[in-house]
């Protein structure tokens, strides 16, 4: 294991450690040409040199931890099934390394790359009418008003100035004329094939087209007379190459996620572990790292803005089964089809935090959503939550243009306080309230992402207080589980009330969990808090047929408990759904609580009374009297006695 520094925390120490994920033994594994190595001292050049002797291309220092090169080949090498031992042994006996780590590959997956058969703002852009996620007027047989509410937030003079939101993707079509003047070529890089110039690989089926349509969704320019127009369109973006490769190795990731934090706003991922309702994956340790290092460090310490697409695995799937959707670092965003219902693709989880919009129901052509494609060209066939997540980043660079110093927990907070449920309809799960009022759904989150009213409650924002990390409890003993009998535990807590890392206002809440199961995919878990939201943190996945793996200290993430008060007893419920008898063992529940000790909306601005704010910072003032009134009277009656 590597010496690196961690989050800060011990707790966060716990966090990395649970989320490293161990490849399934019956996995067979892929063998790469890219090597992580540590060397005992020595400059980038010293790094280059050495690869040079060892028959690599290049080396590249990793931004985020001290004394780390990548190693990598002089071009795109193809899968092997055996190690490379000579050159392993080579490099781990030259007296400047000091360890080496071969890099093993493994799968990644494009997120949505199918094939789909009144206002006073005025575009000359050919596609802006048939953009209806921007403006919705009914086109394509939508339901008016069901939008991203852009207008509201262009007419204030907010279009993403100033902001880099970067594609990590299949590279982009930079000399696209809808796109090359907003392209921030010093930001860009290609991890594929080592260079600064992420242009996609050409292929007949067009199939690199992915990321192109997801920079054109963001920043295209505006009243060009090409194509369409994007969601924060006088942003810059960025083309980060990393998916065009016979296979994913962390070291890639990592590279990518942590490309130039300090001049990369917001990195757009629409991508993950393949959506096949039986994979269980996430971030390696690297990735990791580098995840923790941006959200710490990038942006001058703000942190850096990591946007997700939930996935595309549909009711067979759920994404809290993806380390990249579930993570508290990231946003992760669903979608909704133009009529408010969802998409026949879209997987639900308690981490998704909020929802845009794609197609994933209709015929109607020009249902889709229409952006920039490759060579010059458009379409207006970009679906999938691939379509969802750049344009949640275009809005998240309206709100950092209206207000450069949020945070990256600011704007997780503006997405709980100013989504909408708006005409939003799940047919499968209820709306409903938690323990403070938020209103939320199982897919679709927080609601749709408003545009015009995060940037109006941006202009003003406070940042929130400090975050703390409490280790509520935990259940050590092994606990059997049948079809017949629904195991239930619980957990009663304090959140580390008396203690430094007390936590009173909840953000995210995890549970690790190391489960088995004669059939994994039959599996059903929920979790209560002391407010009585119950959190469905693991939905049956019919296609998933595991009886050995399991979950091994899984970080299941909730979003639905915001702002509630932890402290009392968490309930968890573990079941089997399905027709064939099942059998388990839960051998860990560890509860972990991330929040505030202060309330964080109390000194917050309100302008709207009816808002979710005002709601909120009402509650949050009610508590604080009754909590100071209970200190009071426990006061007087320790006197007395």
């Amino acid at each position: 294991m590597l010496g690196f520094c961690r989050d800060g925390t011990a707790v966060a120490l716990i966090l990395l450690n649970a989320l490293v994920l161990i490849a399934a033994a019956d996995e067979e594994v892929i063998f790469t040409d890219h090597f992580l190595v540590q060397l005992h001292e020595g400059t980038n050049e010293d790094a280059h040199q050495l690869a040079r002797e060892h028959g690599f291309g290049s080396a590249r220092k990793l931004p985020f931890a001290e004394g780390l090169f990548h190693f990598y080949p002089w071009e795109i090498p193809k899968t092997r099934r055996k190690r490379s031992l000579q050159q392993h042994r080579r490099l781990a006996k030259d007296h400047r390394v000091k360890n080496v780590f071969p890099q093993e590959g493994f799968g990644r997956q494009k997120r949505g790359y199918r094939e789909i058969s009144n206002t006073d703002v005025n575009m000359s852009d050919p596609l802006f009418t048939k953009q209806w996620y921007l403006i919705n007027t009914g086109q394509a047989d939508g339901t008016p008003g069901l939008d991203l509410n852009v207008a509201e937030a262009w007419n204030m003079g907010f279009t993403g100035k100033g902001v880099t939101i970067a594609i990590m993707d299949d590279g982009i079509d930079y000399l696209h004329p809808d796109l090359a003047s907003n392209y921030n070529a010093e930001a860009s890089f290609d991890f594929s094939s080592n260079d600064p110039y992420p242009y996609p690989r050409y292929t007949d089926d067009w199939f690199n087209s992915h990321g192109t349509r997801c920079a054109g969704e963001v920043s295209a320019v505006s009243n060009n007379n090409i194509c369409g127009v994007g969601v924060a369109y006088n942003s810059k973006v960025a083309g980060i190459r990393m998916l065009d490769q016979p296979f994913m190795t962390d070291i890639i990731e990592a590279s990518s996620i942590s490309h130039m934090p300090q001049v990369i706003d917001i990195y757009s991922a629409s991508w993950g572990p393949t959506d096949d309702g039986k994979t269980v994956d996430g971030p390696r340790e690297l990735t990791l790292q580098a995840m923790a290092d941006g959200v710490n460090k990038g942006r001058g310490g703000k942190g850096s803005i990591y946007v997700w697409a939930s996935g595309d695995g549909g009711s067979y799937d759920d994404c809290n089964c993806d380390g990249y959707a579930s993570s508290m670092w990231t946003i992760s965003i669903n979608s909704a089809i133009n009529d408010g219902r969802t998409a026949l693709y879209d997987e639900s989880c308690s981490s998704t935090l909020a929802s845009t919009f794609s197609n994933g129901r209709k015929r109607n052509p020009e249902a889709g959503v229409a952006t920039t494609d490759l060579y010059g060209n458009c379409t207006l066939r970009h679906s999938g939550t691939s379509a969802a997540a750049p344009e949640a980043a275009g809005v998240f660079a309206l709100a950092l243009e209206a207000n450069p110093n949020l945070t990256w927990r600011d704007l997780q907070h503006l997405t709980v306080l100013t989504s909408k449920r708006n005409k939003l309809h799940d047919e499968v799960h209820q709306w409903r309230r938690n323990g403070v009022g938020l209103e939320f759904n199982h897919l679709f989150g927080y609601g749709v992402l408003d545009a015009g009213g995060m940037v109006k409650l941006a202009r003003e924002w406070k940042t929130v207080p400090e975050r703390f990390h409490c280790v509520a409890g935990s259940v050590q003993e092994i606990h059997k589980i049948q079809s017949a009998n629904k195991l239930v535990l619980s957990i009663t807590t304090d959140a580390c009330q008396g203690k430094d890392n007390f936590v009173r206002y909840l953000e995210h809440v995890q549970a690790v969990i190391t489960i088995n199961a004669s059939r994994r995919g039959d599996l059903k878990v929920n979790m209560t808090s002391p407010m009585g939201t119950k959190s469905i943190l693991l939905s049956c996945r019919p296609r998933d047929d595991d009886a050995k793996v399991g979950f091994d200290k899984w970080p299941f993430m909730t979003t639905h408990t915001w702002g509630e008060d932890p402290r009392g007893t968490w309930l968890l419920e573990v079941g089997f759904q399905g027709e064939a008898p099942q059998s388990g063992v839960l051998k860990e529940w560890t509860l972990m609580l991330h929040g505030t000790q202060s309330a964080p909306y109390i000194d917050q601005v309100v302008r709207d009374f009816q808002s979710k704010l005002a709601m909120s910072k009402k509650e949050e003032l009610e508590e604080e009297l009754d909590e100071a009134v209970e200190r009071s009277l426990k006061s007087l009656l320790s006197k007395n006695n």
